[in-house]
């Protein structure tokens, strides 16, 4: 698995929505990455201080560009 693909799946991981098999790559990746590794941790620590924000709540522009972002972020 690599970063982006990472960065796209951790709601659903998150959620509990994984299949098994993307859950256990999902969970390799994260024990050999410590950038994904920060990355959860400060995706939990946004939803710990702000909750959940429902997902209809964000228009598609506004989604990607948020996507965009964490994208950008983590390739440093």
């Amino acid at each position: 698995m690599t970063c982006d693909e990472f960065v796209e799946l951790v709601t659903a991981f998150l959620d509990d929505a994984l299949d098994p098999a993307t859950e256990d790559r999902f969970v390799e990746h994260l024990s050999r990455c410590d950038g994904c590794e920060r990355y959860l941790a400060q995706f939990r620590t946004t939803i710990a201080e702000l909750g959940e924000l429902p997902a209809e709540s964000l228009s598609p522009a506004v989604r990607a560009d948020l996507l965009d972002a964490f994208r950008d972020w983590h390739r440093g």
